[in-house]
């Protein structure tokens, strides 16, 4: 057997279920199977081989799950792929076959069924890895930030439950004005090459990546320049980006045979860990830009997520959006919440109306990484905060965000019954970062790191 030639990623983890993707490659006229064997840690024996078929049709790539996994445990793994001599073999068939495994072995841990203890995550969002006829220019640049991150995870207390990448995991157009990639074959490429680097592929081996897309997966401030012709761009970006961003998602369910569905319905979608629950919102492919009916959300998403934080009994709800919430950007803010204010007021109102304590908004998208509280000027009971990290890595041709790149000193919105005002809650970050949440029984904990680990400022979000 073949080391995967993309991954493995660990994609959507629970107390006793894991996703793992992986690529294989083409091989002329033969059959492709994928496999992956486990164990918990300390044991000796593996697992009978858990396999697949590779095929062309979703780019020798495919994800595999692993089920009845026991809670709270450390496991290893091995993957490969391979071709079989015979030209008949199944999934069934190859699982009698002498294999040699790849020698690497992965480790990643379930998660735990107890509700109070503390749990931390990392976020970023918009990592540039400049391509040039499908070869990445100084991928180093691109990838050392993942290096640090794999080092706090393999030392961090509580352990990482999860990394979520909140946008712009590649830039579909980085050489937007002079080639910007339009074939499905050069999309692809341009997956394989920034999942592939070795920081990132060694931390996405080990730590649960959640995805979300945002604009560079097409084009810049999609869908506002959109054309007729962008129909091809789209249907090629988004075949790619369900391939290998979410295919590892709860976006997909699992079927009865503990394998995930090959049907997607949309891209957002919910995870929990205890008393923490996640809505990962699709801000970009549902927006509705017509002057009667904006919106960034669409109705059944908008709805999905206005009854998930009304009736959810977590203690901690984050509500992920690759653009950023609040606060207003005072250039270029109408490709975030500002541009649908409308929207933006109805979620505030529902969660001032309901009392909903502890709504976290996770953002990125603008290269600079800042905290920033919310108010209400006659409801003292009600506070919402937005946590937004971004860039992974930037590029020289784009500025990092400055606190003078936002709206701070006027309210976010007005109503007849009060004024919404926000404030700074730390610096603005104005170089390459990611984000380390921790969770606890009275704070969030916000630790922003630059891009060779060193801890830059730390933000204390007091629960209620």
């Amino acid at each position: 057997m073949f080391k995967p030639t993309v991954g493995p990623i660990i994609g959507h983890t629970t107390t006793n279920h894991a996703r793992i993707f992986l690529r294989g490659e083409l091989q002329k006229d033969a059959l492709v199977f994928a496999g992956i064997r486990y164990r918990r840690a300390g044991e000796n024996h593996w697992s009978k081989g858990v396999f697949t078929e590779l095929t062309i049709l979703r780019d020798m790539c495919d994800v595999i799950a692993l089920n009845d996994l026991i809670t709270d445990s450390v496991y290893e793994y091995q993957a490969g792929w391979f071709s079989p001599m015979s030209p008949v073999h199944t999934v069934e068939t190859i699982q009698e076959l002498p294999l040699q495994w790849p020698r690497e072995i992965y480790r990643f841990r379930t998660q735990s069924s107890k509700n109070t203890m503390p749990r931390a995550y990392i976020a970023g969002s918009c990592r540039y890895l400049r391509m040039t006829a499908g070869i990445a220019s100084a991928p180093h640049l691109g990838d050392r930030i993942f290096a640090s991150i794999t080092s706090l995870a393999e030392r961090a207390e509580p352990p990482i439950s999860a990394m979520l990448m909140t946008g712009d995991q590649i830039y579909v157009d980085d050489l937007n004005l002079v080639a910007p990639d339009r074939e499905y074959k050069d999309i692809l490429s341009k997956y394989r090459t920034a999942f592939s680097q070795p920081h990132i592929s060694k931390l996405m081996s080990g730590v649960p990546t959640y995805m979300i897309l945002d604009d560079h997966e097409i084009e810049d401030n999609w869908p506002v320049n959109e054309s007729k012709a962008d129909a091809y761009l789209y249907e090629n970006a988004m075949a790619a980006y369900e391939l290998y961003q979410a295919s590892h998602s709860p976006a997909y369910h699992l079927l009865a045979n503990g394998q995930v569905s090959k049907k997607l319905q949309q891209y957002w979608y919910q995870f929990c860990e205890g008393d923490i629950e996640w809505f990962i919102t699709d801000s970009r492919t549902r927006r509705n830009l017509s002057a009667s009916d904006r919106r960034i959300l669409d109705e059944e998403q908008e709805q999905a997520l206005l009854k998930w934080l009304i009736n959810s009994p977590a203690r901690v709800k984050f509500v992920v959006t690759s653009v950023m919430f609040y606060p207003d950007r005072k250039l270029n803010g109408d490709d975030a919440w500002k541009a649908f204010p409308e929207q933006r007021l109805r979620l505030l109102e529902t969660i001032r109306a309901h009392g909903i304590k502890n709504v976290l908004f996770i953002s990125g998208d603008v290269h600079g990484s800042l905290t920033s509280r919310l108010t209400h000027s006659a409801d003292p009971d009600f506070e919402v905060h937005t946590i937004v990290s971004s860039p992974l890595c930037n590029s020289k041709l784009l500025p990092y965000a400055k606190a003078s790149t936002f709206i701070l000193d006027q309210a976010l919105a007005r109503t007849t019954s009060g004024d919404y005002r926000h404030e700074l809650t730390s610096e603005v970050i104005s170089q390459d970062n990611f984000a380390h949440l921790v969770v606890d029984a009275e704070q969030v904990r916000v630790n922003y790191h630059d891009r060779d680990g060193k801890q830059l400022q730390t933000i204390s979000i007091k629960l209620r």
